[in-house]
């Protein structure tokens, strides 16, 4: 049955490490509903996997992921519960991370589906359109994934880190970084010695000799 959406509230998403899985979703020909033997508890744990905690929103989703699980025009049990068990492992954490994850798992049925329609194509006109249809999926894919990482970094750039060595009682520091003068430090417990950067061409430069022996004169 369709699910009562009449009721807003908020349930609140919390992803705990070792938490029960996500229901399965009980299609009918009347809807769908979540199939658990205490509805409060079943609709927790269905927000736990989506990573969403309006309960409007929650169901929004679901549906959506019902339709995109389509075969033949009729919803399907076996794609609906792939698609949320896919939902669940990418661990969305918000309701942006939802509708794009979301997206993910049904541009991917959709793919899988348009390979099958390739391969079992009996002429070249059908061929031509099942191959089109999935080099598009297929080339969305990976910007979805780029575009919910860079949701995930802020939009910030990745840093990576390679062959860093660090000597006792050093530090390293990761992250960006801008070198004014190059430092040398002994480990003989001597004052640190910092790189005298060179005179601007053209000044005149500074002999101590010829200095002391004006001094004595």
């Amino acid at each position: 049955m369709n699910p009562d959406l009449n009721n807003t509230t908020e349930i609140a998403a919390t992803s705990q490490t070792g938490a029960t899985a996500a229901p399965r979703l009980k299609l009918s020909s009347r809807g769908y509903a979540i199939d658990h033997p205490d509805p409060e508890r079943g609709e927790q744990l269905m927000a736990d996997a989506l990573g969403i905690a309006d309960r409007d929103a929650m169901f929004g989703i679901l549906q959506q992921l019902v339709k995109a699980s389509v075969n033949k025009q009729q919803p399907d049990a076996a794609n609906l519960a792939f698609m949320i068990s896919m939902v669940e492992s990418i661990k969305p954490r918000d309701s942006v991370e939802a509708m794009l994850v979301a997206q993910m798992v049904s541009v991917h049925v959709m793919a899988m589906r348009c390979a099958y329609h390739l391969a079992t194509a009996d002429d070249v006109a059908r061929q031509d359109s099942a191959a089109r249809a999935l080099g598009r999926l297929a080339r969305t894919f990976p910007a979805q994934m780029e575009a919910l990482n860079r949701y995930r970094n802020q939009g910030g750039p990745a840093i990576t880190v390679q062959n860093v060595s660090v000597g006792d009682g050093g530090k390293a520091i990761v992250g960006n970084v801008t070198q004014h003068a190059s430092v040398i430090v002994s480990d003989k417990g001597q004052a640190p010695a910092a790189a005298v950067s060179t005179p601007n061409r053209g000044a005149p430069a500074h002999d101590s000799g010829q200095a002391s022996r004006r001094a004595q004169a």
